[in-house]
């Protein structure tokens, strides 16, 4: 199982945190051992001061695949989630300024939440799903994938080009503007469209 997450799909998040526009997806991997365990608390990890939650939609591949035509990329998927990419900001922004890999930011244990998998025929077109982020009750991030820059079968398409795709990965198809800190006893809960998809207590 491989977590196949995407930077930057997203211009107002671009924006946000005054990165540079990419011409093509921004890739990186979060290892399996970063899956929060479900029904668990996230802890603020002792190296960090600065964590960042971003909400992502998800989607589960199905079977092998290797340099996916995007028209046949719907395919490869029969789930969608939701779920969140703990970012440490602070340790992030110190290897980025030195030019170095930022996995220790975004594969820590217990960085990325994965959510309940539902259908995706329950919903009536996935480029255009609206999905939320709300912090003790109060809504963060409001998304839509009809604003992403690169759409879910063109990402299949473009790491599949790079990475055999197998059953059971999982591609964090980015996050939209709203990213912002967690403190211990904050209160996350994730929808797609009205479903609730996870909850996370921060400890």
């Amino acid at each position: 199982m491989k977590l196949i997450c995407i930077g930057r799909n997203y211009a107002a998040h671009i924006d946000e945190l005054n990165n540079e526009r990419p011409t093509e997806p921004v890739v990186f991997i979060k290892p399996d051992s970063a899956v929060l365990p479900k029904e668990q608390d996230f802890y603020i990890p002792e190296f960090s001061s600065d964590i960042h939650y971003e909400v992502e939609v998800l989607v589960k591949i199905k079977k092998v695949g290797k340099h996916i035509d995007q028209k046949f990329a719907h395919k490869y998927y029969d789930e969608v989630s939701l779920g969140i990419d703990f970012t440490a900001r602070d340790l992030q922004s110190k290897l980025k300024e030195k030019g170095l890999p930022w996995e220790k930011a975004k594969g820590f244990d217990g960085a990325a939440v994965i959510g309940k998998w539902l259908p995706k025929e329950k919903f009536k077109n996935l480029n255009n799903l609206k999905f939320s982020l709300h912090k003790n009750d109060t809504l963060v991030q409001d998304g839509d994938t009809a604003l992403m820059l690169w759409k879910i079968d063109e990402l299949i398409a473009h790491v599949s080009t790079y990475f055999m795709l197998k059953k059971g990965d999982v591609i964090f198809t980015g996050t939209p503007a709203g990213v912002g800190k967690v403190l211990p006893n904050d209160y996350l809960d994730g929808y797609i469209e009205n479903d609730q998809i996870f909850s996370i207590n921060i400890k």
